[in-house]
């Protein structure tokens, strides 16, 4: 990796992480390169998901808190 993997947005490590998965499902890696690969996308994915964990607690926090307590609900996401 030569860019730091927390300089990464979400689209950007995601980007990464498919790349990688092409690579790997190719089949044409030494075990060596292979498993090089393999280290970079889990923390690629670990980026991933603390970017979403990060992501959810704002939109948690932008629908407020009602006596003390955080008022949260489920994302519906509006049908196309």
């Amino acid at each position: 990796m030569t860019e730091n993997l927390m300089e990464k947005t979400f689209e950007e490590a995601l980007v990464r992480l498919e790349e990688i998965i092409r690579k790997l499902e190719n089949g044409e890696l030494s075990l060596e390169e292979s498993l090089k690969l393999f280290e970079e996308g889990i923390a690629l994915a670990r980026h991933c998901n603390l970017k979403l964990d990060e992501a959810q607690g704002k939109v948690e926090m932008l629908l407020g808190i009602e006596d003390g307590v955080i008022r949260t609900e489920e994302f519906q996401p509006e049908e196309e």
